[in-house]
């Protein structure tokens, strides 16, 4: 592949948060230093448990954090070559929703609660594609039935809290597909779906692909919805990047003991195993471990944990963060802090 085909290029991201407390201020990094690309056609996966930095991630590249508290305060976010970090609120306006949209997590904070939802599906089509009134609300119903919303017209003249979690769900999805955009970030898009939507909706994001080229990151915790849609993994922790691998040689084969833990903890049809969960929990991003973020967890760590270790580069695509691959190339330099 060329680097003509890239549509995201992620550069170094690092986005801090400030906290006051009765000890001072506190400067914390949720995402740190992290690099990824987003091919045309290609849905890159960024997994990981709930506090690792996916959501603020994606939030970070669309410029919106807000700030204070929050703030990206290095690197870049290039799609297509413009930097997303260094554009204003009203360039940022005729990308987002346009030519880059979000499938937000949380439907019912992300629903105007006064509005009907036909309305808010249309609002974006009207703005970006310059489209009547008329021409908007008839994209709506449509988009609303590719969603799998039974009764489309009845169900845009509804407000969101008359519709279950479901299907507002399927409306914040209906709402990101409705300009054809060629970049999607979809954040647990399919959550609160039961597994028949979930295929739907599934389907209906990879004929987005198919159609237009468009590239997909995909943040969720479902390794299953994982293995059958994307074609690369990111797997992050503590705010970092830890493994980077495709998709099925990371599932044959993971080189981070935190994709390992990930991978034993799922419950595989027909194979008869005990699970064994990862024992503790992510830490707070104001409370972060010495040296390699994941060693208080680590069944494998060893001295060498004390220092932070750089991505070790494995092979074609495949990178870790961990100083088992000592011997390794280096995919990047020793960048991050041993300490907070």
């Amino acid at each position: 592949m060329s680097d003509s085909d890239i549509l995201l290029d992620i550069r170094g991201l690092t986005t801090a948060f400030a906290a006051h407390t009765s000890a001072g201020g506190a400067i914390a990094k949720a995402v740190d230093t992290v690099s990824l690309t987003v091919r045309q056609g290609e849905t890159l996966a960024v997994v990981g448990e709930s506090g690792c930095g996916k959501t603020v991630l994606a939030l970070s590249v669309l410029g919106l954090i807000p700030d204070p508290p929050g703030r990206v305060i290095g690197g870049q976010a290039l799609y297509r070559g413009r930097d997303l970090c260094a554009m204003d609120e009203a360039e940022l306006e005729t990308v987002r929703g346009n030519h880059i949209a979000m499938i937000f997590q949380e439907p019912m904070t992300s629903l105007n609660p006064v509005f009907r939802v036909g309305e808010q599906i249309a609002e974006g089509f009207r703005l970006h594609k310059k489209a009547s009134r008329a021409e908007a609300a008839e994209r709506a119903v449509e988009m609303l039935r590719l969603v799998g919303i039974p009764n489309p017209e009845e169900r845009a003249q509804s407000y969101p809290f008359e519709l279950s979690g479901g299907m507002r769900q399927r409306v914040m999805i209906a709402m990101a597909l409705i300009c054809d955009p060629d970049l999607l970030f979809a954040d647990e898009p399919t959550t609160a779906l039961d597994v028949t939507i979930q295929a739907q909706i599934l389907d209906l994001m990879r004929e987005l692909q198919q159609r237009r080229g468009s590239g997909i990151l995909l943040i969720t915790h479902d390794l299953g919805v994982v293995a059958e849609t994307a074609q690369r993994v990111a797997v992050m922790y503590a705010g970092q990047v830890v493994e980077q691998a495709p998709v099925a040689e990371l599932y044959a084969g993971p080189q981070h003991p935190y994709t390992q833990g990930l991978l034993a903890s799922v419950p595989r049809l027909g194979v008869r195993r005990t699970l064994a969960p990862i024992p503790g929990m992510v830490p707070g991003i104001f409370n972060l471990p010495h040296g390699c973020r994941f060693r208080p967890r680590c069944a494998k760590a060893f001295g060498r944990c004390e220092a932070c270790p750089p991505l070790f580069e494995l092979g074609p695509g495949r990178m870790a963060r961990c100083w088992l691959h000592d011997g390794a190339p280096l995919a990047e330099p020793v960048h991050c802090e041993a300490s907070q």
